[in-house]
């Protein structure tokens, strides 16, 4: 019987699958300096593409309206707090780096310790003893990882001019995916489709409804409660109320909430005598605290359930491998990567037997090395 198979062209394989290696390499290196920006932009518009639809419908169905709606609202939320931030750090960061550059890192007196009722002696008596027994070798310890905490503080500053080129992108890139919004999904589903049939289909939808919970649970909430909080500080008179707002903003984003910002500021108001709005802002805080536990499940409910440790580790993990823009890229790339595992997970049955009949089963039937 002749074997009619033709034999494998092994170097025809192999450089065939090296010309689609070197094609894909050389475009994602032409692409790299877009791609978190298109990530950014994506995760907005996925996020907010419901409003867009019914901005577009309230606008006598006229696209081109509902875009440059979007856009102004986009402008508001990102652009003008990232100058605020911007304006603000290089306002207040430059006398602090002065002062650690010139060497003043010395313990402070705390003369205020005095003022504290019943405890306030017996603390300074214990702070000074403290100094004269080994402050200055403590502050000799101290004073290196104040130098490498500010270095790495300089070096997140330099991010800062990388988020407002992403932001820009992240505008440009938003405009026209609301623009083609329906097309560029088809195209996305049909390519995931090409490669895993209904099960590539099924894992864009998953990570859509993963993207959503992210951008609506998590990031938009802390948005809220950071602009609001920022608010009642400028409003208060605390100094530095645009870095505390950035502040409040990443607390909130690793679930720590506005409180860690908002106490210490109303103790600053009734420590210097202005209890009338040290207790202006108690309310407010109040409020602005509360907000987490009434807007995050609703928001959570139009998207997927995410656990809120995925969230803290994608925010800190993003944060040191994007800089600032991970903060909105890190969460995101956990969450979708989370949604696809855990549905690949729960499509085999889950284990019936208990943990002690598993292992018995197991040492009835014997080892396979053993047989």
């Amino acid at each position: 019987m002749i074997n009619s198979r033709q034999p494998v062209d092994v170097p025809r394989m192999l450089l065939s699958v090296l010309f689609l290696s070197v094609m894909i390499i050389a475009c994602l290196w032409i692409v790299r300096p877009f791609i978190l920006g298109f990530a950014w932009a994506g995760t907005v518009v996925i996020a907010t593409w419901p409003l867009m639809i019914r901005l577009q419908r309230m606008l006598w169905g006229r696209r081109f309206l509902a875009v440059l709606v979007m856009m102004v609202l986009l402008i508001l939320l990102f652009i003008i707090p990232i100058a605020l931030l911007v304006n603000s750090l290089v306002d207040n960061s430059g006398p602090v780096i002065d002062w650690i550059a010139k060497g003043h890192s010395v313990m402070p007196d705390l003369d205020w310790l005095n003022s504290i009722p019943l405890v306030g002696d017996k603390l300074y008596a214990g702070w000074h003893n403290l100094l004269e027994s080994g402050g200055s070798a403590i502050m000799a310890k101290v004073r290196p990882y104040i130098g490498s905490t500010t270095t790495w503080f300089i070096g997140q500053a330099a991010h800062v001019g990388q988020l407002v080129i992403h932001c820009v992108l992240m505008l440009l890139f938003s405009a026209l995916l609301y623009w083609r919004g329906e097309k560029v999904a088809f195209g996305i589903r049909h390519f995931a489709i090409r490669l895993a049939a209904s099960r590539g289909d099924a894992a864009v939808l998953l990570a859509g409804q993963a993207i959503r919970a992210v951008a609506l649970g998590v990031v938009v909430t802390a948005l809220a409660q950071a602009i609001l909080g920022g608010i009642g500080l400028a409003i208060s008179g605390v100094p530095y109320a645009t870095v505390l707002t950035v502040v409040m903003m990443l607390s909130c984003l690793v679930q720590l909430g506005p409180l860690v910002v908002l106490v210490p500021s109303i103790i600053w108001l009734y420590w210097t005598g202005d209890t009338t709005w040290g207790t202006v802002l108690l309310v407010w805080s109040c409020v602005v605290g509360l907000m987490d536990n009434v807007i995050r499940p609703v928001l959570i409910r139009m998207g997927a359930d995410l656990p809120m440790v995925l969230i803290l580790s994608g925010v800190i993990g993003g944060l040191i491998a994007f800089g600032m823009i991970g903060l909105f890229i890190g969460p995101v790339l956990l969450a979708v990567s989370w949604r696809l595992f855990s549905v690949w997970v729960q499509e085999a049955p889950a284990p019936q037997q208990s943990a002690s009949e598993a292992i018995d089963a197991l040492e009835k039937q014997g080892s396979p090395l053993e047989k």
